[in-house]
């Protein structure tokens, strides 16, 4: 096939290698022999658009993306169904992928450590044949104490592969966990145990993933013997992440980075960081954020993705873990329908997301909000009117009974912060 020979006719019995060829034509792409200045095989230059390459009808979903990501995750397609806030992709979307063939991760943030034992108790249970799957990690710089709780479980329940996101920087639970099991084969190739694919908007925090662990986190990981002598050294000649999956602006926490910048200019970041580091393994670049549709998938791949990372579309399956009405309405959704509304676990910074704006009024209160809280000092200094309007309309609550709710919602040492603070 790398000469451009398709017509293969079987002599014999059987179908085999009839078969065999369906196949290959159809999953897999030949290598192109070129010519060079020893061998008369190829006659022209031309033969990519004469021989396999043009005939060739259909282009199926094996063919694109990462061989090298195939092979790593085990998995049909160069596709991850990324992980979604409290437990949207949960035990049931994360099942089913992972039987499909398809990498996917379970959703942590949002979740209580009770909820996230018992669902990945679930998983291991209902998936016992090496089915590819993974837990989504949310950076949390308030409550340093979650991450390493949650790694701990992750590596006493055996599950190596990771999602890192919202990471502005590379923690030490972070490193316990990528260097946790480095070893050497008998032809000397470092062997990873723990993947970790980091979803990233910005190219410094980019070359932090594409970077070795910081040596003063290995040190102290080493100190605090959490790590042995040996896998402290090997940790040294490896990237933090095996694949940095590139976010442009979608339904979380980005920085509203435009694709068309963002990945070609992630894939010389790439290139450039081998090079200086000299890594066994490449690092791949995937893409993510606003891939809804079939189309949105191939424009990723013709940029140059190695793979693509969905989340929000996954919402409308049968699988994702929320409410139909929810489902309902994002299937209605077409591309003018969102609006940038407050982040609510960042909003004393003005963080915004994207949300839905079809039939809700959640971006115009949230943003009230924002502009409320941007210039009173205090709810004390909000006027009578306004705050009859907040209780009635908005909240369909009280002030006091908004604050009760919250105050279940926080850990006590968040609670007891907050209240310090002049604008509570």
């Amino acid at each position: 096939m790398g000469l451009g020979i398709e017509d293969i006719t079987q002599k014999g019995p059987g179908q085999v290698t009839k078969n065999l060829v369906k196949k290959i034509l159809k999953e897999a792409e030949p290598l192109y022999i070129v010519e060079d200045s020893k061998s008369k095989v190829c006659k022209n230059d031309s033969l990519l658009e004469n021989n396999y390459l043009k005939k060739k009808k259909e282009l199926t979903p094996y063919i694109l993306g990462s061989k090298e990501f195939l092979k790593t995750y085990h998995v049909k397609y160069s596709y991850v169904v990324g992980g979604m806030y409290k437990g949207i992709s949960g035990v049931n979307l994360v099942t089913t992928c992972a039987k499909a063939g398809i990498l996917s991760f379970y959703g942590t943030g949002g979740q209580k450590y009770e909820q996230i034992v018992k669902h990945i108790t679930a998983l291991k249970q209902q998936l016992t044949h090496d089915e590819p799957y993974g837990v989504n990690l949310i950076s949390n710089l308030r409550r340093p104490e979650r991450e390493k709780q949650i790694i701990d479980l992750l590596l006493e329940q055996g599950i190596h592969y990771i999602e890192a996101a919202a990471y502005i920087s590379i923690t030490k639970d972070l490193v316990r966990y990528r260097l946790t099991g480095l070893h050497q084969d008998s032809n000397h190739h470092t062997i990873i145990n723990n993947k970790i694919i980091a979803k990233v908007s910005r190219p410094e925090v980019a070359i932090s993933f594409m970077s070795p662990p910081p040596e003063r986190l290995i040190q102290q990981l080493l100190l605090n013997h959490e790590i042995t002598p040996e896998e402290a050294q090997l940790g040294k000649y490896i990237p933090i992440a095996d694949d940095v999956t590139v976010e442009a602006d979608s339904a979380g926490h980005t920085d509203r980075g435009n694709a068309y910048c963002l990945i070609p200019a992630m894939l010389c970041l790439r290139d450039r960081m081998m090079e200086e580091h000299k890594y066994q393994q490449r690092i791949r670049i995937g893409a993510a954020g606003g891939i809804g549709t079939p189309q949105s998938a191939a424009a990723a791949f013709t940029l140059g993705a190695e793979y693509i990372v969905t989340g929000s579309i996954n919402q409308c399956t049968v699988e994702a873990d929320t409410s139909d009405l929810v489902k309902d309405m994002l299937n209605e959704v077409n591309v003018q329908d969102m609006e940038y509304a407050p982040a609510g676990d960042s909003f004393e910074s003005g963080t915004k997301v994207q949300v839905l704006k079809k039939g809700t009024l959640f971006p115009m209160r949230g943003n009230k909000l924002f502009a409320l809280y941007s210039s009173h000092n205090s709810l004390s200094e909000i006027d009578d009117e306004t705050r009859k309007k907040l209780e009635s309309s908005l909240f369909d609550k009280t002030f006091e009974e908004v604050y009760s709710e919250v105050k279940n919602y926080y850990d006590d040492n968040i609670i007891q912060s907050a209240e310090k603070m002049k604008k509570l």
